[in-house]
């Protein structure tokens, strides 16, 4: 019997800038065509890290040239990433189902991601956006009352808030279609950031963890899986050390140790498996799997990738 499976995709299934992601989706493709020819429901999540930033970068160089255009808001920037990364990605699986002869439908949903305001990381921004700034540029927005922080002698950066996701707006549409046994991407880049103004969703500067989002719909949706793609096949404790070890297998109680003993690192594979522990928690009779990209399906029959159980 197939699974209802929510698929978050790394930055190695993108690319670095639109070249490389229109030929990387079509690798994409055929993974995620390979777990629905299996006979499994999917909901796809991507990051938009590189791809954000390049639009940020665009909208800063035009506004510098003619600065009686407004500046763009991170928000905007994320919601412009989400349909152009979901329209490569819908096209290219589309494509890929037509070649087997699947009759599903591909939609994007461009998603709002509801965060608290009163979250203390709007206290500590840490995530850098934006080009490097010369040190009266940082003053400028200091001044403003922006968070600029020096990155490591190199300039300094212009840093957000990375919350945690509350509520996705979107869900009963993405719910709708996931039911409909049609293939959803959603929640891109972590979603559109947004606050509830009495009833008003309202963007604010801040990048909500793709992963973190993506264990939320998961949870949700009642996936019976959360795959999270990553760069290696499975998780490591000691990594890079002569004593590295990877992990088949891990309970929530062993993930939440090694978290403790700073066994991840931060930025890279701490937020995958806090999420995957996230996802357990909410659910569990779920399984979060951590793995490359082409080893999804081997993951999925217990073959590879690392399983986090209850």
């Amino acid at each position: 019997m197939g699974k209802k499976i929510v698929i978050a995709l790394g930055g190695n299934a993108l690319g670095n800038n639109l070249e490389e992601q229109r030929i990387a989706v079509k690798t994409t493709a055929k993974a995620i065509a390979d777990l629905i020819q299996d006979g499994n429901d999917v909901v796809v999540t991507h990051g938009n890290g590189p791809q954000v930033g390049m639009i940020q970068l665009a909208m800063e160089g035009h506004h510098k040239v003619d600065p009686k255009t407004s500046e763009t808001e991170l928000s905007v920037s994320v919601a412009m990433s989400q349909a152009y990364i979901g329209s490569d990605l819908q096209r290219a699986i589309s494509f890929e189902l037509k070649k087997r002869n699947i009759e599903k439908t591909v939609s994007t949903v461009v998603t709002h991601v509801v965060v608290d305001k009163n979250d203390k990381a709007f206290q500590n921004p840490t995530k850098p956006i934006g080009s490097f700034l010369s040190k009266s540029e940082a003053d400028a927005l200091i001044a403003k009352n922006e968070h600029v922080i020096e990155d490591s002698g190199r300039g300094y950066r212009k840093v957000v808030a990375s919350p945690l996701p509350v509520e996705i707006a979107e869900l009963q549409v993405i719910r709708s279609l996931f039911t409909a046994g049609q293939v959803v991407i959603a929640c891109g880049g972590g979603g559109i950031p947004v606050i509830n103004d009495e009833g008003m969703l309202v963007g604010v500067p801040a990048v909500i963890d793709k992963d973190f989002a993506s264990a939320k719909l998961a949870s949700d949706l009642h996936a019976d899986y959360l795959i999270i793609l990553t760069a290696v096949e499975k998780v490591a404790i000691n990594f890079n050390k002569p004593n590295q070890q990877w992990l088949s297998s891990l309970t929530v109680e062993e993930a939440k140790k090694y978290i403790d003993e700073n066994q991840f690192a931060k930025g890279s594979m701490l937020p995958k498996v806090q999420a995957a522990v996230q996802f357990v928690e909410n659910n569990p009779s779920g399984s979060a799997l951590i793995t490359l990209l082409e080893k999804a399906r081997d993951g999925i029959l217990g073959k590879t990738g690392t399983i986090i159980q209850k």
